[in-house]
């Protein structure tokens, strides 16, 4: 009997195939520690690099902005002087993507957080927190 042999076609990965019609997303990464002891100084450094590398691997990523409060407690927003300039560049369209460490990085009040998420996706921005995986 002969044998019959079939070539099987190759097809790009789904990603590549579309990738011309994806929109890049612009992104900013917000990064808190809540003192500004050398350690948590040094923490802030490294969720800035680990994310700025994050988001520089990534072809569907733009990096926009950087927002970080060094030394300040996540239970208020009053203090956050970053988080507040953060919260006014989403209202006028700055960028797409907030990407976080975890929620606890984002807010550590529970209402303050829900509401700010409410708002971001008012404004049409997703929040991402990487270590939540949410």
């Amino acid at each position: 009997m002969k044998k019959i042999i079939h070539k099987i076609k190759v097809y790009p990965k789904v990603e590549k195939l579309y990738e011309p019609f994806y929109q890049k997303r612009r992104v900013a990464i917000y990064a808190r520690v809540s003192t500004s002891s050398d350690e948590q100084l040094n923490s802030i450094e490294a969720q800035r690099d680990y994310y700025l590398k994050y988001v520089e691997e990534r072809s569907d990523l733009i990096f926009v902005k950087l927002y970080a409060d060094e030394g300040i407690t996540g239970t208020s927003q009053k203090m956050r002087v970053e988080f507040q300039k953060m919260m006014s560049d989403a209202k006028s369209g700055a960028f797409d993507l907030i990407i976080t460490k975890s929620i606890s990085r984002f807010a550590r009040n529970t209402v303050d957080s829900l509401i700010c998420i409410r708002l971001l996706k008012e404004y049409g921005i997703e929040v991402y927190f990487q270590k939540d995986y949410i």
